[in-house]
């Protein structure tokens, strides 16, 4: 562990025969050391499925502000890509308008319409620049987000493991970004099973 003020806590449960081990808690903040843990315990004592409630307020809390992010990103993406059909609209509309004027010889309405389009023009390239932009944000804040899914799975080992990222990668995929904490937590999805 890095930080020496670092708390690190093992407490084992058993039946009353003391022959079973029922349940073990491992209680620390960082949500990775107890990841390697698991997972080295779980090779060491060669464990093929493990299952676990987990509980890191920290890593949640920050983490619901990257959902927000997500969140704000696509309403910003979809609010982006429609302002672009419209104005690709327009380009049509000014171009076939300059055209006609030119065809009849209107100057003046031929200058206004090749105005309008070279400022639409700045607009579209402005608007793709925060497109791309917001594209970035998007990328980086579902690399986090995957990222998560990563670690919150390393809490669990075998099945439980596989059944909490593809529980993760479903939620996402329906935009169920409220469920997603809680199978990080639980390492399912409490509404399949």
């Amino acid at each position: 562990m890095s930080d020496p003020g670092q708390s690190l806590y093992f407490v084992a449960s058993r039946d009353q025969s003391n022959s079973t081990l029922l349940k073990i808690q491992i209680r620390c903040d960082n949500m990775d050391v107890v990841g390697e843990i698991i997972q080295e315990m779980g090779k060491f004592l060669n464990i093929t499925d493990l299952s676990s409630d987990a509980d890191f307020p920290d890593d949640f809390n920050s983490f619901q502000e990257v959902i927000d992010r997500v969140t704000e990103y696509n309403s910003t993406r979809v609010k982006l890509a429609t302002d672009m059909a419209d104005d690709s609209q327009m380009v049509k509309a000014l171009i076939i308008r300059a055209e006609d004027s030119r065809l009849l010889t209107d100057m003046k309405t031929m200058r206004r319409a090749y105005t309008d389009l070279y400022s639409l023009n700045n607009q579209l390239i402005s608007n793709y620049n925060q497109r791309t932009n917001n594209h970035d944000g998007l990328v980086n804040a579902l690399k986090e987000v995957n990222q998560m899914i990563q670690r919150a799975s390393n809490l669990r080992l075998g099945k439980s493991k596989t059944a909490t990222i593809s529980d993760c990668r479903n939620a996402i995929k329906s935009n169920n970004m409220k469920s997603l904490i809680r199978i990080m937590k639980q390492g399912y999805d409490s509404k399949s099973y």
